[in-house]
């Protein structure tokens, strides 16, 4: 398993009821995939969502942004953290 952090532009103006939203939607859908999203951080005046999860790979993690219907336009992997 690996650490991913996922980057969702075009989000402005996103509220947190939003946000929450999306992450449950995430939530729903992970287990199919082996993935687990940790947490999401969103910046409503840049239009900016950030996502942590654990997954198998970042195909697996955008499978289930896909199937939350809010595809990432960038997946990292980071496997240093301290």
């Amino acid at each position: 398993m690996g650490t991913f952090m996922d980057v969702h532009y075009g989000m402005k103006g996103i509220t947190a009821d939003q946000l929450r939203e999306a992450h449950q939607a995430d939530l729903s859908h992970e287990k199919a995939e082996a993935v687990h999203f940790e947490k999401a951080w969103a910046d409503p005046k840049e239009g900016v969502v950030y996502c942590l999860s654990t997954a198998p790979s970042a195909e697996a993690v955008q499978r289930v942004h896909e199937k939350s219907g809010h595809l990432a336009d960038e997946i990292h992997e980071v496997p240093i953290t301290v």
